[in-house]
């Protein structure tokens, strides 16, 4: 299966230069560019198949890569990737809230990139490894929690598997913790997900640390 990638950044040679890494796999296809966010979520809402993967720049002419990231993932199945120059806080944070399944700087390795790709196409997240522990941080830090309605649904075992997950353990590791059999984990990871409306396991973890599920360091 191919996975279908648009492009979207106001510089061209930037874009040529991830056509030429994203067009060199086989099981990927450049199908789309846009040199800014008003007309990439005109174009790639209108394209018929839809993209499967979106490389987003955040600084963009007009709309914003976060701004078009949320009108993208609010109106199709879309995943977004948003890349930067800029490895700051608030840009993570606002693209995870936005919908976006993954956060890579430019300058990350062809290989990461289409790694990346693959897991977000996948139904997977990624994060930047040098944003990760301050992105959690930062989310920790916001004022007073609040336990809204968000966790309401989870059962007592969901939310035994949304803290260890919050705490960055993988399937394997929540298999050993709780004495599961892996079948059994990613079945209550799919609940979570689902009843807490979120597109992937970074989404549950921002919600756990912003309803106070998990407190920092905990």
């Amino acid at each position: 299966m191919t996975i279908r990638v648009a492009l979207v950044d106001d510089q061209q040679l930037i874009r040529a230069g991830f056509r030429m890494v994203v067009d060199s796999q086989p099981d990927m296809e450049v199908v789309a560019e846009a040199g800014d966010g008003a007309s990439a979520v005109s174009s790639l809402l209108a394209l018929d198949p839809p993209a499967d993967v979106v490389l987003m720049d955040v600084r963009m002419p007009g709309m914003d890569g976060i701004a078009a990231c949320a009108a993208l993932t609010e109106a199709s199945d879309a995943k977004v990737v948003i890349l930067t120059t800029f490895d700051l806080d608030e840009y993570v944070l606002a693209a995870i809230r936005a919908g976006a399944s993954g956060f890579l700087l430019k300058d990350a390795p062809p290989e990461d990139l289409l790694s990346s790709i693959r897991t977000v196409h996948a139904g997977d997240a990624v994060i930047a490894p040098s944003s990760t522990r301050r992105l959690l941080d930062r989310v920790a830090a916001l004022p007073e929690p609040v336990d809204d309605s968000r966790l309401a649904d989870l059962t007592d075992r969901e939310r035994e598997v949304l803290t260890l997950m919050a705490k960055g353990l993988s399937n394997q590791e929540i298999c050993a913790e709780l004495f599961l059999a892996e079948p059994t984990v990613k079945t209550h990871v799919g609940r979570v997900l689902a009843k807490l409306g979120a597109r992937d396991r970074v989404q549950a973890v921002v919600i756990a640390y912003e309803t106070g599920l998990v407190a920092p360091h905990a």
